[in-house]
């Protein structure tokens, strides 16, 4: 499913047209967002977690010469499943 099949699912769903659903679920990924940035988790029952993590710098190798090179470390935004969504998927 890409976003615009999820905009017309919630326009369906929730009996709005699909501008107003684009603004509804624009306005969830910003919060999210928004929410990522300032360190915050963001925790949807019994969807899942949103969260930030701190990835350690490495070493890697260049595919086309082998010369080892140093992979910067940074934050990577990270999702955990409820339970809920792992039965459901199972």
């Amino acid at each position: 499913m890409n976003k615009e099949m999820m905009i017309e699912k919630v326009s369906k769903d929730a009996g709005i047209n699909k501008t107003q659903a684009n603004k509804a679920l624009k306005s969830v990924l910003d919060g999210i967002t928004r929410s990522l940035k300032r360190g915050q988790k963001v925790t949807l029952v019994g969807f899942g977690t949103f969260a930030v993590s701190n990835r350690k710098a490495r070493n890697g190798r260049n595919p086309q010469t082998g010369a080892t090179i140093r992979i910067p470390g940074g934050k990577v935004p990270r999702f955990k499943a409820s339970k809920n969504l792992k039965d459901a998927v199972r």
